[in-house]
């Protein structure tokens, strides 16, 4: 390490690094003050055990709600191949729903159904939570 002394006139060539040092020390302690000191997880939520002691039949994975045309008379509606009555229809759906990471419902009508009564399904699926709906259609039931 060299000095100067006082007797040169002159400018001196070395860099002054203590504003820098000075500067440096205190953006780490903004730093160190603005960083958390704790570590923060995920929350997560721990299932709870069935309230009931009988044992559950599992879900079938796809829900297909049927609309089926009766002749002169207000259409029947089926999930899953049991029938319901379309007032029972949204509690039954909530309650699939419910416990469900995957969300999709498929509505399947009859050839001679109004399409009204497909489109009130849709709304009582989206009334239920269900992120997506797909509509089914009879096979070969496209015109050309």
């Amino acid at each position: 390490m060299s000095m100067t002394t006082g007797s040169g006139r002159g400018y001196s060539s070395e860099i002054n690094v203590t504003p820098m040092i000075d500067i440096l020390l205190v953006l780490l302690i903004i730093f160190m003050v603005i960083v958390p000191v704790t570590p923060k997880g995920l929350d997560a939520l721990v299932p709870k055990p069935p309230k009931t002691e009988e044992p559950q039949l599992p879900q079938p994975r796809t829900i297909v709600v049927q609309v089926l045309h009766r002749a002169g008379e207000a259409p029947a509606y089926k999930i899953n191949d049991t029938d319901y009555a379309k007032s029972d229809l949204l509690p039954k759906l909530t309650a699939i729903y419910a416990n469900r990471a995957e969300r999709v419902m498929f509505v399947k009508g009859d050839d001679g159904i109004d399409f009204r009564y497909v489109a009130e399904v849709i709304d009582i699926g989206r009334a239920a939570n269900v992120d997506h709906v797909g509509l089914m259609t009879p096979k070969g039931s496209v015109s050309e």
